[in-house]
């Protein structure tokens, strides 16, 4: 099921989201849609990250991808699959990336907070995900950069609402 037509980030973009999630040497990062590869192999080249994981749905974006690894020599490390990210297997994940819509990112929560495992990194390209509060949120080059962590993001709004609750409580 696609979530979101493809729309590459900028190249300062990509770089941004891998600082704001610092990523290294121990990061397992997956792209939901990951379209030509590039946070891939960004990832893997620039910040070093120990592996990296993509899925893309549509076949033409995928053959880019195998292409575009293959001339950095980087099959080794990075391995794409030309599937439906509903599918994915995130329990690996330390580090997971998005540039989808918001309707795209909400499909994606309840997987999210069933699958990640604590202290993985979301990194959101433009589009928050409902429901969740940020970790960080920065306005980069025209573009917004959300950074989410499992369990932290999710605790929090429920944190918040324990409190309206309480005060709405003592109020009445």
């Amino acid at each position: 099921m696609s979530l979101a037509p493809f729309v590459a980030s900028p190249m300062e973009v990509v770089r941004r989201m891998l600082e704001i999630a610092n990523v290294g040497p121990d990061d397992i990062l997956y792209d939901l849609g990951c379209g030509d590869a590039r946070m891939l192999i960004t990832a893997v080249l620039e910040f070093k990250a120990k592996k990296a994981v993509g899925y893309e749905l549509r076949w033409d974006l995928f053959q880019t991808c195998l292409k575009n690894i293959a001339e950095k020599n980087l099959g080794s490390r990075i391995t794409v699959v030309n599937g439906d990210l509903m599918n994915a297997d995130i329990s690996e994940a330390t580090v997971i990336t998005l540039y989808l819509t918001s309707t795209g990112n909400d499909k994606l929560r309840p997987k999210f907070e069933r699958e990640a495992k604590p202290g993985t990194r979301i990194v959101s390209h433009d589009f928050s995900i409902n429901r969740w509060r940020p970790e960080r949120v920065e306005k980069f080059d025209g573009h917004t950069i959300y950074l989410y962590v499992i369990p932290d993001s999710i605790s929090k709004v429920a944190e918040e609402s324990k409190v309206v609750r309480d005060f709405w409580h003592i109020w009445r």
